[in-house]
C-alpha cells in the first residue's frame, strides 16, 4: 500500500468499533516479532490530561537528548500525529510500509484463527507505533492509553518503567463503570506487579482505589499532592518538589492551571520511575517551556475576535477549560461565542453545564454543530444548551460552516468577543490553520498565519523548536 491506501484502509477499520481485551492483539504482536517487549515504556492513563502529560514527558526526555517515541490517542489534525519520534510524525513512507506489513500479519492471523476476529483500528495503530519505535531503537517510548487501561490495547506493555494515572473523572461510563471507584480500577489496570505508579488523581475514592490496586500488585504507589509536590505560581508558572530535585519558577509554553498539574505529573513520573533516568534541571525547564499541544487551549487568533480551540469532551475537561478561559482570557467579562460539536457517548447537558458555569447566559451565544465521525446530533447539543440556560442557540453544520457563522456572530458583538471551539477532537480537527485563514479572509480580516504553521508537519510537532535549542 502507498500512504493514501494505508490511510483509507485504517479508516475502514473504524467500522469494527471498540473491542476491549488483548488476546487477539497479543497474537498479532507475536507475529510481528513482539516489538512492545523491546520498549522502555512510560505508560499513561487517566480521564483528563493523559495526552498533555505524555507530551510533557516526551519534551523533557527530548531536551535531555534521548531518542523518544510518543504514541498519542487520538490525533487532532493528521493521522500521523499518533506516532512520533523526537516530536516528528512518522513519515508517509514509513507509515505505508509498516501498515502493509501489519495488514499482512493481521489477515493471516484472522485466516488461521477466525474465532479471534479481525484487528480493530486502535489495535492496528498501536501495533504500528510499537513496530516503528522498536525498529528505530528509541531510548524511551511514552505511550498514552486509548480507553480505560486494564483492557486497552496498550496494556500489552508488560514491564513499563513507570505507570502514570492522571486525574480521573466520569467518561465512557458504559464501558468503565458508573462510579469513580470503578473507573479508577479500570485505569489502574495498567499497574504491573512490582512496578511504580505515579498518580495525579485527586478524588479521594479514585486515589484510594488506585492505592489498593498498587498494594495488591506489590507496586510502589506515589500519590501527588497539590501544594506539596507541586505549586501553581501562575497559570503557566510552577514549582516542583521531587525526591531528586527542588525547582521553582518553571515556565510552561502552554497556559491553564490544569496544564500545570499535568506538567508536575510528568516530572514526578520521570523522577520516580523504576530505573533512574538521568535528567538535568535545564532539560525540564527547556522541555516544559517549549512544549506545545495541538488542540489544548490552542490560540488561533489573539485580536478582535480572540479564537481558541480545545479538545475538551467530558465534564472534567469542560470544568478545566471553563476555569482556564476565565483566568487566562477574562472570558467571564466579555461576550462569548461557543462552537460545540460532540461525539456519541458523551453527555451534552453535564458537559455544557460545566463549561458555561460562571458565565452570564445573556452574554453567551452557542452554535451547535456535528463532527464528521460518530457525531452526537447537533439538535441534541442545542437542546442541552437551552436546558442549561443559554438563550442564543443556533444549529449550523458542518463544522467549517459553524466556525464561519461564529466569526459573523463575533463581529456583530464587537472586537472584545471571544470564540471557543470545543466538544470533540474530531470537531477541532476539522479546523486546520489553513481553514481558519480562509475563514478569516472571507470575513475581511487581515490575519497572517505564518507559512510554517500552515504546514501540518510543523503545526502538530511538539518538539521541533526544542531540538533546535
Amino acid at each position: 500500500m502507498d500512504f493514501d491506501e494505508a490511510a483509507q484502509y485504517l479508516h475502514g477499520l473504524t467500522r469494527l468499533g471498540i473491542k476491549l481485551g488483548n488476546e487477539r492483539f497479543e497474537a498479532l504482536l507475536e507475529r510481528l516479532g513482539n516489538p512492545h517487549l523491546r520498549l522502555r515504556a512510560i505508560h499513561i492513563a487517566g480521564t483528563k490530561g493523559k495526552g498533555s502529560t505524555a507530551m510533557f514527558a516526551s519534551a523533557i526526555l527530548l531536551a535531555e537528548g534521548y531518542k523518544v517515541g510518543t504514541y498519542l490517542s487520538p490525533y487532532v489534525y493528521d493521522l500521523r500525529e499518533r506516532v512520533q519520534i523526537d516530536g516528528e510524525m512518522i513519515s508517509r513512507d514509513d507509515m505505508a510500509r509498516l501498515a502493509t506489513r501489519i495488514r499482512t500479519a493481521s489477515e493471516q492471523l484472522l485466516a488461521d484463527n477466525p474465532d479471534l476476529g479481525p484487528t480493530t483500528e486502535f489495535e492496528f495503530k498501536t501495533a504500528l507505533g510499537f513496530c516503528h519505535f522498536a525498529d528505530e531503537l528509541v531510548d524511551y517510548a511514552v505511550v498514552e492509553v486509548g480507553l480505560g487501561g486494564r483492557l486497552d490495547a496498550t496494556n500489552v506493555l508488560r514491564d513499563p518503567i513507570v505507570s502514570v494515572i492522571t486525574n480521573i473523572g466520569f467518561d465512557h461510563m458504559h464501558l468503565l463503570g458508573e462510579t469513580l471507584d470503578k473507573i479508577a480500577g479500570e485505569k489502574a489496570g495498567i499497574v504491573k506487579r512490582g512496578g511504580v505508579c505515579v498518580s495525579g488523581a485527586q478524588a479521594p475514592e479514585a486515589a484510594a482505589r488506585i492505592a489498593a490496586v498498587c498494594k495488591a500488585q506489590n507496586a510502589t504507589f506515589v500519590q501527588l499532592r497539590p501544594g506539596v509536590d507541586w505549586v501553581a505560581e501562575d497559570d503557566n508558572l510552577l514549582s516542583i518538589y521531587t525526591p531528586r530535585r527542588t525547582m521553582t519558577g518553571i515556565h510552561l509554553g502552554v497556559r491553564g492551571e490544569f496544564q500545570i498539574a499535568n506538567a508536575a505529573v510528568a516530572v514526578h513520573a520521570l523522577d520516580r520511575a523504576r530505573e533512574t533516568i538521568p535528567i538535568r534541571d535545564w532539560s525540564i525547564r527547556t522541555g516544559l517551556s517549549g512544549a506545545r499541544m495541538p488542540g489544548r487551549l490552542e490560540i488561533v487568533r489573539t485580536d478582535g475576535p480572540t479564537v481558541v480551540v480545545d479538545a475538551a469532551h467530558n465534564e472534567m475537561a469542560a470544568e478545566a477549560l471553563s476555569a482556564a478561559l476565565k483566568s487566562v482570557f477574562r472570558a467571564d467579562s466579555r461576550p462569548m461565542v461557543f462552537v460545540i460539536g460532540m461525539s456519541k457517548g458523551h453527555e451534552p447537558v453535564e458537559f455544557l453545564r460545566s463549561l458555561i458555569s460562571g458565565f452570564d447566559p445573556l452574554g453567551v451565544t452557542l452554535i451547535a454543530t456535528e463532527p464528521p465521525f460518530r457525531p452526537r446530533e447537533a439538535e441534541d447539543v442545542a437542546m442541552a444548551a437551552r436546558d442549561v440556560g443559554v438563550r442564543r442557540v443556533e444549529v449550523v453544520t458542518p463544522v467549517v460552516a459553524a466556525a464561519s457563522r461564529a466569526i459573523d456572530a463575533a463581529l456583530e458583538l464587537g472586537e472584545d468577543t471571544m470564540i471557543v471551539v470545543t466538544g470533540s477532537f474530531f470537531t477541532i480537527g476539522e479546523l486546520t490553520a489553513r481553514r481558519w485563514q480562509e475563514n478569516f479572509e472571507a470575513h475581511g480580516l487581515n490575519v497572517h498565519i505564518p507559512a510554517d504553521i500552515l504546514e501540518i508537519e510543523d503545526q502538530v510537532s511538539l518538539c521541533s523548536r526544542i531540538k533546535e535549542i
